[in-house]
């Protein structure tokens, strides 16, 4: 059965980003079927920190960089350090490559 609240849609997408691999707010947002709302992809994914669920760290801004999200830069520190965990690299200005890392997704919805 097809998940019908907007959060539930965008958890979903999420959940099948590979290991290894990451994917951007908009990306996510065309997964979950609601193109243009990658603000409420990043709403959502704000309030999964310790989740333990949801591989929340496996989303990017479209740049390949890390949004902020701490006042003190903790949680983007997790961020990175979940990613680099996964053997994603970052450049030296702390971005990722999206030619090389991001995900490339089947046709299929979540």
């Amino acid at each position: 059965m097809a998940a019908r609240n907007p959060e539930e849609r965008i958890y979903r997408a999420v959940m099948r980003i590979p290991r290894g691999r990451v994917a951007t707010y908009g990306q996510i947002a065309r997964v979950a079927g609601m193109p243009r709302h990658h603000r409420q992809v990043g709403r959502a994914l704000g309030r999964l920190i310790d989740d333990g669920l949801v591989p929340w760290h496996r989303v990017l801004g479209a740049g390949g960089t890390i949004s902020t999200r701490s006042a003190d830069g903790s949680v983007e520190q997790l961020q990175r350090k979940l990613l680099e965990r996964e053997g994603v690299m970052f450049d030296a200005r702390g971005r990722v490559a999206l030619a090389r890392f991001q995900w490339k997704r089947a046709a299929k919805g979540p």
